[in-house]
């Protein structure tokens, strides 16, 4: 028997989204994700954060290579990421580095 695979589009996406954008509390959001995610998962959305905020703090790209253990190809992405003047990655990135340096948590 054929096994049918469904696609998974940009309105599934959308739909993850909106339900992220809906949850206002840190510690559910880091439950939902527990729950979500597998521990690989995870551990590979919080490398691309660490790398993306190294990457903002202007650190080097093959130290961060070396020190994250990453290809070139994935910082070298993110990179350009940061390159959009105005991408969400760098907006939260910035909002971080203000309320660091501001003292609030963030």
């Amino acid at each position: 028997m054929a096994r049918h695979i469904e696609t998974i589009g940009e309105q599934d996406v959308q739909e993850v989204a909106e339900l992220f954008a809906g949850i206002a509390d840190s510690r559910e959001m880091y439950l939902f994700l527990r729950e979500i995610m597998t521990t690989a998962e995870l551990h590979d959305l919080a490398l691309r954060w660490r790398l993306m905020q190294r990457l903002h703090a202007g650190v080097a790209q093959r130290r961060i290579a070396a020190e994250l253990k990453v290809s070139l190809c994935k910082i070298t992405r993110g990179s350009r990421i940061l390159k959009q003047p105005k991408g969400v990655v760098r907006k939260m990135l910035e909002l971080r580095q203000a309320r660091a340096e501001s003292g609030a948590p963030s």
